[in-house]
C-alpha cells in the first residue's frame, strides 16, 4: 500500500507499506538524494515476512515534493520527517534501519526520541559523536582523524552532472554505483540500471537534486546522548566501504551504548545481492522478540 504524507505546507512524502499490518513496525531511512525504491525488493521482500516494513522517499528525492529552493531545510527536518511518516501509519515504535545519511538521522531518532525506537540499525554512515576511537591496544584516534572518503568517490562527486538524456543519466547512476560499491564483489551492471530505471520512472523525472548536499547540516553531533542509548543498536561494518571505510564502524559502535557490531564481507556503500540474504539475516536476528 502506497500513500502521502505531509510534512509541511506543500511538501509532501512518497511512502509505502509492505508486510502483514500487525506485525512490527519497521522503517527503512536511505541515504541523500536517495528514493525509498534504493532498498532492494528482496531485502524488503525478506524483512517484510516478519515485519510491517515502511519505506518512504525523502524531500527532494524520488516522488517526493522537491521543495528546497523554495523552502530551504535543515538535515534535522529529515528526523521530524520519519517520524511523520511513522504518525502516519498510526506507528507509535518501530525498528529503524538508517543507511548512510539515514543511519545519522537514526542516531538522531535514538538520540532524540528513543521512546519512538524499538531496535536501531546503522550501515555505511560515521557516528554523530566526538568521541575517540579506541584501538585494540588502547591508544585513541579523535574522530577527526579516522580516514575520510577514498578519492575515487571525491572525484566522482567533484564531476558536474550534464543533462544528456535518461540513457546517459541512467549510464551515470550506474558508474557512480560501481565506484560507491568497492571492489571485493562483482559488480552487477544491468541490474543496478534496471533498479535506478525503476526509480526513475518512479519519480518521473531524471535529473539529480543537490539538496541535501546544500542544507543546513549543524546542529547534527548527539555525543552524549549516543553514549547513554539505551535502544538496542546493530552496527553493520561493511569492508569494501569507501565513504566511510574502516574502522569508521567500530568507531561508531564505540560510541553508541547498547551497541554491538556485525560484518558483512565485500559490501561496500551499497547493498549488493551477495549480501542481501546475510544482511537481512542479521537484521532479522536483531529486531527477534523486540
Amino acid at each position: 500500500m502506497q500513500r502521502t504524507v505531509e510534512v509541511a505546507p506543500g511538501v509532501q512524502l512518497w511512502s509505502e507499506e509492505r508486510g502483514d499490518r500487525d506485525a512490527s513496525p519497521l522503517l527503512l531511512v536511505m541515504g541523500a538524494q536517495a528514493s525509498g525504491l534504493g532498498w532492494p525488493e528482496e531485502l524488503v521482500d525478506a524483512l517484510a515476512e516478519r515485519h510491517r516494513v515502511i519505506r518512504y522517499d525523502h524531500r527532494d528525492a524520488g516522488r517526493s515534493t522537491w521543495s528546497f529552493d523554495k523552502q530551504p531545510y535543515r538535515i534535522a527536518d529529515l528526523v521530524d520527517d520519519a517520524l511523520a511518516v511513522l504518525d502516519a501509519y498510526g506507528v507509535e515504535h518501530a525498528h529503524v534501519v538508517g543507511l548512510s545519511l539515514g543511519g545519522m538521522l537514526t542516531q538522531m531518532l535514538m538520540a532524540d526520541h528513543p521512546e519512538r525506537i524499538l531496535s536501531a540499525t546503522l550501515m555505511g554512515t560515521c557516528a554523530l559523536s566526538e568521541k575517540p576511537l579506541t584501538g585494540p591496544d588502547g591508544t585513541e584516534t579523535a574522530a577527526s582523524d579516522l580516514p575520510g572518503i577514498s578519492p575515487r568517490v571525491l572525484e566522482m562527486w567533484a564531476r558536474p552532472v550534464e543533462d544528456n538524456g535518461l540513457e546517459a543519466e541512467l549510464g551515470r547512476r550506474v558508474e557512480h554505483w560501481r565506484v560507491l560499491s568497492g571492489e571485493e564483489l562483482p559488480f552487477h551492471a544491468d541490474e543496478m540500471r534496471e533498479r535506478e530505471r525503476r526509480i526513475i520512472e518512479h519519480a518521473g523525472r531524471y535529473d539529480v537534486s543537490t539538496a541535501h548536499g546544500r542544507a543546513d547540516h549543524s546542529g547534527m553531533l548527539r555525543t552524549e546522548e549516543l553514549a547513554r542509548n539505551t535502544v538496542p543498536t546493530l552496527v553493520v561494518e561493511a569492508t569494501a566501504e569507501p565513504v566511510f571505510p574502516p574502522p569508521h564502524a567500530r568507531h561508531l559502535a564505540q560510541c553508541i551504548g547498547a551497541a554491538r557490531l556485525v560484518t558483512m564481507r565485500g559490501m561496500g556503500h551499497a547493498l549488493p545481492r551477495e549480501c542481501l540474504g546475510s544482511l537481512a539475516d542479521a537484521i532479522l536476528a536483531h529486531t527477534a522478540g523486540r
